[in-house]
């Protein structure tokens, strides 16, 4: 199996790689970054003869094309940031992966989401309800982008074999207990450890539990 990542240079990305890594030793581990100079010195080819490193934007089309050559899964812990440009970079840049996956056959695709982005099974929650607000009203570039996002894996990817990894607020926590639900079902928190997220994400390759769902995930 061979492995593409994408936002393997923050801290969600780097757990992810981590996790990866772990778990198939024997699997190749592709980190498609803007900047791998940002990577733990640990995290090279010296280190790990499975993990290759390509340089590169998401804007940048074949570059894209070449790191997805034979990747049989995309997991991507890429997400909106303050301050961000408004016309929705990260969701263009997924159209851009959607496009080389099925160019290459590749039909996996795991990605970081947050609750701003609504499920069909989703409730009204108070808590949820007004951290969505806080982020829709003092981050609306990036509000706008997360949006963006889910919805152009469902309708540009609706032939992949996506899911979008919700979480509400994450945390350093070392817990990778988790509870996996939906806003307002009662049952979910609203935090999430990183490692919990990386955890579940590479559980979730061979599980395929959460297939063409958007889970929203927290820590237990």
């Amino acid at each position: 199996m061979r492995f593409l990542v994408l936002g393997g240079t923050g801290p969600c990305g780097i757990l992810l790689i981590r996790e990866l890594l772990a778990k198939y030793p024997s699997e190749t581990v592709v980190v498609y970054a803007r900047s791998p100079h940002k990577l733990p010195s640990d995290l090279s080819g010296a280190t790990y003869p499975t993990l290759v490193i390509i340089k590169g934007d998401l804007t940048d089309k074949e570059a894209i094309e070449g790191a997805l050559e034979g990747v049989d899964v995309v997991l991507s812990a890429l997400g909106p940031f303050f301050g961000q440009p408004s016309d929705t970079p990260l969701a263009k840049g997924y159209g851009l992966v959607i496009d080389a996956m099925e160019k290459n056959g590749t039909k996996r695709l795991i990605a970081l989401g947050t609750s701003s982005i609504v499920d069909p099974a989703d409730k009204f929650s108070l808590a949820y309800s007004c951290m969505i607000n806080v982020v829709k009203t003092g981050a609306r570039s990036a509000y706008k982008d997360i949006v963006a996002v889910g919805e152009i894996i469902r309708e540009k990817g609706r032939d992949l074999d996506w899911t979008i990894v919700r979480v509400p607020i994450l945390t350093n926590s070392d817990n990778t207990q988790i509870i996996v639900g939906s806003v307002g079902d009662g049952k979910v928190g609203t935090t999430v450890s990183r490692r919990a997220f990386a955890s579940f994400v590479v559980e979730e390759v061979e599980q395929r539990k959460w297939v063409k769902r958007a889970p929203l995930i927290t820590s237990g």
